[in-house]
């Protein structure tokens, strides 16, 4: 085991460096020596945590207190490959303070980064225990969309109907999604109200067509009726509560409904999760029954499958790995294993019950001695219930920093289902998950 051990300040001689060599890669958790530091985009990110890293661990090392740093960057863009920063103790003042100078060069010793930081240096000498990382993994917000985005490139743009589009957020994604290609919209909603949020969002709709209606309850079954004509491929969720377009969606009669029972999916990027990551269902069954579940996870599957995740990994959620009488969420994990194992379920790879951490921990599952290719690497997590599901995305994006889409798949058309809080980034994904699954579903059929 390596340790750190610090330079004390009447250790310090002027002129002595330290340096590190990393790799710097440009998805995943950020941080070193296992710690998860959430970084936003843009060239400071990299440097500044080298900088930290090289003074909190080597020069002058544990307790240091820092002051002040400044950097001037050579080039705008974050680099990729090996990055070798490098430490040097310039001036001791006699309060304790050290001013120390900084650079970091690529592996052709081009400066890409140099700069000064002032600390206050320790008094005593420290030493603990460290592991070592080899890279600095900077983690963009949205980034896991990108591969989505990009399989979209070049693909037939999808009808949409914009439900209710009378706020800036619903709008503006529309337009986003609309200059990346990814749909066609038609605005449904009231033409006043819309024309106003435009106006305020500053937001061209000049081309886009618009179909005026008095409110979001005839928005909606509009939008329904829209899809029922064969006019639009796809509904986009905009300003209205989610209870109300799906009532339309499902009313008997004029409806959306199939044999397949109607299911939501979130599509999350959780920084310090390796790969994207799938929750159903946590906005629309609030207790499915055994069969709706199966239902649930096919849907699921079809959709990771579509976006090129063949198979996809399903792990079954519930409080344990155990299988328990008086734990209905386990029986009937076991049962949607046995159904897949049958052909009941079929595209993906299937295993439950598991535990939220044996789900996504691939060291939780060792510890606890389970053998399985889906524990620690899942896809898609199937929640027992709405409420734990919901309650498992919610946690994710507002303490893990997860960005989230959102899919409704099961009706004639996909809804890109969305939180009225949610930005134009979850909505253009939305997007994006929709017109590969449409695209997808045409050319099988082909």
């Amino acid at each position: 085991m390596q340790a750190l051990e610090n330079r004390p300040y009447d250790e310090l001689a002027i002129g002595e460096t330290a340096a590190l060599t990393r790799e710097l890669e440009r998805l995943g958790p950020s941080g070193l020596e296992g710690d998860t530091i959430e970084l936003q985009p843009g060239a400071s990110a990299w440097a500044g945590l080298l900088l930290s890293h090289l003074i909190e661990t080597q020069l002058p090392g544990l307790g240091t207190i820092i002051l002040t740093q400044t950097l001037t960057y050579g080039r705008p863009d974050t680099p990729s490959g090996a990055i070798t920063a490098t430490l040097a103790v310039r001036e001791k003042r006699s309060d304790g303070h050290v001013v120390l100078d900084f650079q970091c060069s690529d592996p052709s010793g081009a400066i890409l980064v140099h700069g000064w930081a002032e600390v206050v240096a320790p008094r005593e000498k420290l030493r603990r225990a460290a592991s070592v990382s080899s890279s600095v993994k900077l983690h963009t917000p949205g980034a896991r969309y990108w591969a989505a985005l990009e399989k979209a490139q070049g693909l037939p743009p999808i009808r949409t109907a914009v439900v209710h589009s009378v706020d800036e957020a619903s709008l503006r994604g529309a337009v986003e999604a609309a200059d990346a290609g990814l749909i066609v919209p038609i605005l449904v909603g009231p033409a006043a109200r819309i024309a106003q949020a435009a106006e305020a969002a500053g937001l061209p709709l000049g081309a886009f067509e618009l179909i005026d209606v008095p409110h979001s309850h005839a928005a909606a079954e509009k939008s329904v009726a829209l899809v029922r004509e064969g006019q639009v491929e796809a509904l986009m969720k905009g300003a209205l509560h989610t209870d109300e377009l799906m009532g339309a969606v499902v009313a008997s009669g004029s409806g959306l409904k199939t044999e397949r029972r109607i299911s939501h999916i979130f599509a999350l990027d959780v920084p310090s999760y390796h790969k994207p990551l799938f929750i159903t269902d946590a906005a629309i069954n609030i207790y499915p029954t055994l069969d709706d579940k199966r239902d649930i996870v096919q849907n699921a599957i079809e959709l990771c499958v579509a976006l090129g995740i063949d198979p996809p990994k399903v792990a079954i959620l519930s409080a344990t790995e155990m299988v328990h009488a008086k734990i209905s969420s386990t029986v009937e994990a076991a049962a949607l294993c046995k159904m897949a194992e049958r052909g009941q379920i079929t595209g993906g790879l299937l295993d439950g019950p598991l535990a939220f951490d044996n789900a996504i921990s691939k060291e939780a599952a060792a510890a606890k001695h389970i053998a399985s290719s889906v524990a620690g690497d899942a896809d898609i997590l199937l929640a027992p219930d709405l409420e734990s599901g919901n309650m498992i995305a919610k946690q994710l994006i507002y303490l893990a920093g997860a960005d989230a889409a959102g899919l409704v798949l099961g009706a004639r058309v996909p809804i890109m289902l969305t939180s009225r809080a949610d930005g134009a980034l979850a909505r253009v994904a939305s997007c994006a998950l929709a017109q590969i699954f449409i695209r997808s579903r045409l050319s099988r059929a082909l």
